[in-house]
């Protein structure tokens, strides 16, 4: 009986630990699958960071132009009065 008994243990350690290796390897494969997409979409990330570089600068010119227009059309509003008023 006590054969019997150690022999039972000895196949259920042999089955977990093939059970734990069966899924220890899908794991691995699973891991090596996301790796592989994450690298599509960092490639695909860098790619847009290159092709939006230049709209920084452009905002900046642009940013600029405006200020300069918002601060003329103070007076553009006051000569319209002036001209509304005498008309």
């Amino acid at each position: 009986m006590r054969n019997l008994l150690i022999t039972l243990t000895v196949v259920e350690i042999v089955l977990v630990i093939a059970v734990l290796a069966f899924y220890l390897i899908r794991i691995s494969a699973s891991l090596h699958e996301i790796a592989r997409h994450l690298a599509k979409s960092t490639y695909g990330v860098r790619a847009v960071e290159t092709q939006c570089s230049s709209i920084g600068p452009s905002v900046t010119k642009i940013n600029e132009q405006l200020a300069t227009i918002s601060g003329a059309l103070g007076g553009v509003a006051d000569r319209a009065e002036a001209i509304a008023d005498n008309g």
